[in-house]
């Protein structure tokens, strides 16, 4: 039999807040978290913009000595994984721990700690390379800290599907909750990608955005998109099966009732023409949570600010929602936090699911110029007051990956 799950708990840090009252608060405020790098030097980089998280200090959150011995991406995994504990209520102690599952995707790892490690080694040699170097590289290391840090006992692991790996881990939690092999799952994604090496190589292939005017830089769906701008940050939310979260009286904030996954099987970096993949991935979220395009009030889009995802977005709805794609909402908050890969996922349920609880949807901030490729309404500027009964979030990686996860407004 087929279990209901419910989102009992979130927690995340992003370029517009540090917690998930400053992230929506953002959200509402039409904040924009984007500005000059300030993580290295960008000199003689193409590119000028990230949206990076700011006022942040590990050692505010976790001892001084573990801090120094995780990645930045395990370091936000932690402290958004805290917020969880501490919103969900969930004692350890209380539960059966070896039934409390921990997916955290990210589509790079410790990327910081790749890339000063390799200048080590070829400055110093190998003698000066740190013997915490792989633990803190790896990208299963988020996972891992946050299994040890919770108490989870159940299955723990990293998926990794590129900028898809926050919501497919989200989307997987689901699965093994619904068919029994879990009661509770923390699960999303975090990333922490701003580095030198990682902004030349997405630069260089022309994926980045070169504007230096923050208002005009990460712009969805609008007509002078240019590229996408990096972020960073971590987004979690808690799932459980229905009744273990009703017997202990926990708050639910919306249920997850549909995941969709699919695979372009046509290029690396390039979306399938037309958004075939994308569209199979949104009809068989649909088709999981046994609802019509019609009854979704809200599209949170993959919407990264680059011609070709976009373009192919709005096909990939257009082919999946038939006639109902001229009614649904449809906006990207990338705009406010810039591009998260593997983590982005994750913060966009987290705005699913609070365009839900607060009847409120997130607008595609910054849009000026209209684009006939992109005619969907996409809820230009200016938050919209809604009620929202499903969201979707969707999510589009390099390889061809597609997530796509739907929630409800949870109903006894």
């Amino acid at each position: 039999m087929e279990r209901r799950v419910v989102i009992t708990g979130l927690g995340c840090i992003t370029p517009i807040g540090n917690n998930v009252e400053e992230f929506w608060k953002g959200i509402e405020e039409t904040k924009c978290g984007i500005d000059k790098i300030t993580a290295f030097d960008i000199t003689d980089h193409k590119v000028s913009l990230a949206g990076e998280v700011k006022n942040f200090n590990p050692e505010d959150y976790i001892d001084r000595k573990e801090a120094k011995r995780m990645d930045r991406f395990t370091q936000f995994a932690l402290v958004a994984a805290k917020e969880v504990m501490e919103d969900s209520k969930l004692k350890v102690e209380e539960i059966d721990a070896t039934r409390f599952g921990v997916i955290v995707g990210s589509g790079i790892g410790g990327l910081i700690t790749t890339e000063t490690g390799s200048t080590i080694l070829n400055e110093k040699g190998p003698g000066r390379v740190s013997p915490f170097f792989i633990p803190m590289a790896i990208s299963n290391m988020a996972a891992g800290n946050v299994s040890i840090e919770v108490g989870a006992k159940g299955q723990s692991f990293c998926l990794t599907t590129a900028c898809a790996s926050g919501t497919d881990s989200i989307g997987e939690a689901f699965r093994m909750i619904k068919h029994g092999y879990q009661d509770v799952i923390m699960a999303g994604g975090t990333e922490a990608p701003i580095t030198p090496i990682a902004v030349s190589g997405f630069a260089n292939m022309k994926a980045l955005s070169t504007a230096e005017d923050k208002t005009r830089a990460s712009i969805p769906f609008d007509k002078e998109r240019n590229g996408f701008v990096m972020g960073e940050g971590c987004g979690l939310i808690m799932l459980e099966e229905l009744e273990h979260a009703q017997k202990r009286g926990a708050k639910i904030y919306a249920e997850i009732v549909g995941y969709g996954a699919s695979s372009d099987s046509f290029h690396i970096t390039s979306p399938a023409p037309n958004g075939e993949g994308g569209a199979r991935a949104m009809t068989l979220a649909m088709q999981d949570a046994k609802i019509k395009p019609e009854q979704i009030t809200y599209i949170n889009a993959h919407g990264t600010s680059t011609h070709l995802n976009d373009a192919g977005e709005t096909s990939a709805v257009k082919i999946a929602f038939g006639e109902a794609s001229k009614n649904v909402m449809m906006s990207s908050t990338k705009g406010n936090t810039g591009h998260l890969l593997g983590a982005a996922g994750g913060i966009e349920a987290i705005a699913c699911i609070k365009a839900i609880e607060k009847g409120l949807v997130p607008p595609t901030i910054h849009y000026q110029v209209s684009d006939e490729e992109c005619d969907l309404d996409v809820v230009p500027n200016e938050p919209r007051k809604a009620d929202v009964k499903y969201a979707m979030s969707n999510s589009l990686g390099f390889g061809g990956h597609n997530g796509s996860i739907i929630f409800k407004k949870y109903e006894q």
